[in-house]
């Protein structure tokens, strides 16, 4: 079979043709275009080709339109691709637009935009405002003015705060305040029975505090859920006091030992040094005779007489000592 050039040229227009048109319905949603007509919302090629150059995926930004045109929401296709731009996801902004307006919550696409970019989930928000959200706090123990501890686990009611919800605190900064006020109330109770007999004593306390001041959410309920006593604190206070009283005793009596010990050493020192001082005069005597004799001041028989004096209390030493040392006769 013979092809001329003619053939050939259709069947290369043909193939050109091919690929044009699929390039430009790869390029130009055309089925989305179609969608969007259907749903009655005008949007043109041209526009669906510009978010094709501004990386913008046309189904993120037409299928949310048509969405919230069916809810009868007046938002334009520039509001959502300018907030797809900005980083926030366009579907759940539409959702919880919706969401608000079925439940009559005055909510703005600003307002709804600011908060999905604040990094909170505005649909679970708006959720939250229509069915509150209970917050249950983990035990939370304070100490009554008689030192008695008592943990209470409480569970709050909350609703969120859509007008608080950019630059205000989360759920962290409610169970902290919502702790410290049932510490505080704890504290403030002469007696931990009386916070047992009237748990609801805590939560008016605490609820009349304002404590959702400054947070995304607003506090409808304090409710105690259980309250248990713990430890006697004051009584290991006061353990812990004595014990503490008693090792500074002893080591105020050990030094006292100590000062005393020294003292005892000090005078036995002083009693050789005083035994010296005698032995020492003691060996002058001898010396001292010699030198009276010489001098003719002492003679011999003063000299005899003191010998002889010296011998006899020696021999009544002995007799004294061998008389002490006897044992004592048996009896009859």
């Amino acid at each position: 079979m013979i092809i001329d050039g003619v053939t050939i040229s259709l069947i290369m227009i043909v193939i050109l043709a091919i690929i044009v048109l699929s390039v430009f319905f790869t390029f130009v949603p055309i089925a989305l275009w179609i969608s969007a007509l259907a749903a009655g919302v005008r949007v043109s090629i041209f526009t669906l080709i510009g978010m094709r150059l501004r990386r913008v995926i046309p189904s993120r930004i037409v299928n949310p339109l048509i969405k919230a045109h069916k809810a009868g929401l007046n938002v334009t296709i520039n509001q959502l691709e300018s907030h797809y731009l900005a980083g926030g996801n366009v579907d759940r902004v539409i959702n919880a637009l919706i969401a608000a307006q079925r439940a009559n919550i005055e909510l703005s696409f600003e307002r709804c935009a600011a908060i999905d970019l604040a990094g909170r989930d505005v649909l679970e928000a708006v959720q939250m405002s229509v069915n509150p959200k209970v917050i249950e706090t983990p035990f939370i123990a304070g100490v009554a003015i008689n030192g008695i501890e008592v943990k209470a686990k409480a569970r709050i009611t909350v609703r969120a705060n859509l007008d608080r919800l950019v630059g205000g605190a989360g759920e962290d900064t409610i169970i902290a305040r919502v702790g410290e006020g049932i510490v505080s109330t704890i504290g403030s109770s002469e007696s931990h029975s009386k916070v047992l007999e009237n748990p609801d004593l805590i939560s008016q306390t605490v609820l009349s505090k304002g404590l959702d001041s400054g947070t995304a959410f607003e506090i409808l309920s304090i409710d105690i859920a259980d309250v248990d006593v713990g430890k006697n604190i004051g009584a290991e206070l006061q353990i812990e006091q004595a014990q503490a009283d008693k090792n500074i005793a002893q080591a105020k009596a050990e030094e006292r030992r100590a000062m005393a010990v020294a003292k005892e050493q000090e005078m036995v020192a002083k009693v050789q040094e005083m035994k010296a001082k005698v032995v020492e005069a003691e060996a002058e005597v001898p010396m001292a005779m010699a030198e009276a004799l010489r001098s003719g001041n002492f003679g011999i028989m003063d000299y005899m007489n003191y010998k002889n004096i010296q011998a006899d209390t020696s021999m009544r030493e002995s007799i004294s000592k061998v008389t002490n040392d006897k044992p004592d006769a048996p009896q009859k």
